[in-house]
């Protein structure tokens, strides 16, 4: 059995990676709201007041959303205040620029 060679770049890879991370309605709420937060952060329970989805669920949201490295978290116990990963969505918005250029 021959062993396939993975025939994809890193770039895309990437944006695959950064595609995934938005193919939700809630994770794009979330980098929606974060994006355009004064501060660009804040605590997740700020997020579940204006969201019609259970806490856990928005858990597993921003959980992909940080996988992907879109979004990172601050951890000030009990509460996590996370912010736009600036650089990775700079690099996102670039990527999906160009991608959508060609």
């Amino acid at each position: 059995m021959a062993i396939k060679k993975n025939q994809y770049t890193p770039y895309q890879e990437k944006i695959a990676s950064y595609g995934k991370a938005l193919s939700h309605p809630a994770r794009v709420f979330i980098m929606d709201y974060l994006a355009n937060n004064t501060d660009r952060c804040c605590y997740s329970g700020d997020m579940a007041e204006n969201l019609p989805i259970a806490r856990s669920t928005l858990s597993e949201h921003l959980k992909e959303l940080k996988k992907a490295g879109l979004i990172q978290g601050e951890i000030n116990p009990p509460y996590i205040k996370y912010c736009v990963n600036r650089e990775n969505w700079a690099e996102a918005r670039i990527m999906f620029a160009e991608f959508f250029n060609r």
